[in-house]
């Protein structure tokens, strides 16, 4: 029988979290906030758009 194992480190959680956000209409200032980031660079690695949210973003400027 084989047996796989996902290893799971904070970030993964932390860019989970983010995303969740951003995908229910979040403000990426207040994710921002969330995360403790002094940076709006550092909040975009964690926060991305999947799913519907991205194919109507990506129909809207592309």
């Amino acid at each position: 029988m084989f047996v796989l194992f996902f290893v799971k480190y904070p970030h993964h959680f932390r860019h989970t979290y983010a995303c969740q956000l951003l995908d229910n209409g979040a403000p990426p200032d207040f994710i921002q906030g969330m995360l403790g980031h002094e940076k709006a660079s550092s909040t975009q690695i964690y926060a991305q758009l999947r799913g519907e949210r991205r194919r109507e973003h990506y129909r809207r400027f592309f």
